[in-house]
């Protein structure tokens, strides 16, 4: 099944300054966002105190926001939960209250609102175990880099392409936590595991792309790389399209049906995707051919028989 009802010959690699330019103003856009706003952390990170109810009507967030304002819960976050019955409130760290004593303080809120309103989970995350998460969630994302590059370089014989492959990887999460400092969106541990399925889905569509580099130079090895890397790139351009498509389709719909409780896990693999999309093609292999990518980077070189010795 293709994509194209013919096959394509788009010059790919005599545009990649182009892309080039594209990715580092974005990356310089996203580094800067993050280092001026940061990131908006949730409970998991900072610590406090995740709470979710449900109403018997529609939940007035406005009156909920000011009744938790007056009843002593500062800086506190309400958005929708699922449907407009059900609200997310994510409470600051309360150092003088017992998770039970919050409950009974939230609830009289609730009740005061609507007398039906009810409690149906709390969570309470000290900031000691925020802050291991954090450290864990950065060990992570190094852990993983190391073992691509790893996979990549044994794989193909060469760094040329583990260096392309590590700069993609890095290009799509860099740009996902650049979109969450911008629009300030609630970054918790689901996001973080969208960013680790970012990264595998984004080098998984990089190895696809290597393996066809390399049966080119296998056809044939006196092409000009830069062309072998344009056949390559048109030859699973249909599959990347098809592949990408579809599991938007189901992204898409997880972040517009989901509610608050998956938005920003679908919203990072929203930008993860798209970013991925074109790392893939402009930046992986781009960058490896930059590197001096030749035939015999990734081929064995052919043994020859002696020959002088014959009469």
């Amino acid at each position: 099944m293709e994509f194209f009802g013919k096959a394509t010959s788009f010059p790919f690699m005599s545009t990649r300054k182009l892309w080039y330019g594209l990715s580092l103003a974005l990356m310089v856009l996203s580094i800067g966002s993050f280092a001026m706003r940061g990131l908006n952390l949730a409970v998991d990170f900072t610590g406090g105190v995740q709470v979710q109810a449900r109403f018997a009507g529609t939940a007035n967030l406005d009156a909920l926001r000011a009744g938790l304002e007056s009843g002593g819960f500062h800086e506190a976050q309400v958005q929708v939960l699922g449907s407009s019955r059900e609200a997310a409130i994510r409470l600051p760290p309360q150092k003088d209250l017992s998770g039970d004593a919050v409950r009974t303080r939230v609830e009289g809120v609730l009740h005061a609102i609507d007398p039906a309103a009810e409690v149906t989970s709390l969570d309470v995350v000290g900031s000691q175990v925020g802050d291991e998460l954090k450290s864990g969630a950065v060990w992570a994302l190094v852990a993983t880099l190391f073992l691509i590059f790893c996979y990549i370089a044994l794989r193909f014989h060469t760094w040329r392409l583990s260096v392309g492959a590590i700069l993609a990887v890095l290009h799509d999460p860099i740009l996902v936590l650049g979109a969450f400092s911008l629009w300030q969106t609630s970054f918790d541990l689901p996001v973080v595991s969208a960013m680790l399925a970012v990264i595998g889905y984004s080098l998984n569509d990089t190895v696809v792309v290597f393996d066809r580099i390399r049966e080119r130079f296998e056809a044939s090895r006196r092409l000009e790389p830069v062309v072998v890397l344009d056949q390559s790139i048109n030859q699973t351009l249909s599959r990347t399209i098809m592949t990408k498509v579809v599991t938007l389709i189901v992204v898409v719909a997880l972040y517009v049906l989901g509610g608050a409780a998956l938005k920003g896990f679908s919203e990072a693999l929203i930008i993860g995707i798209l970013a991925g999309t074109y790392s893939s093609i402009y930046v992986s292999s781009a960058i490896a051919l930059d590197c001096g990518l030749k035939a015999e980077h990734l081929l064995p070189t052919a043994l020859k028989k002696p020959v002088d010795d014959l009469p």
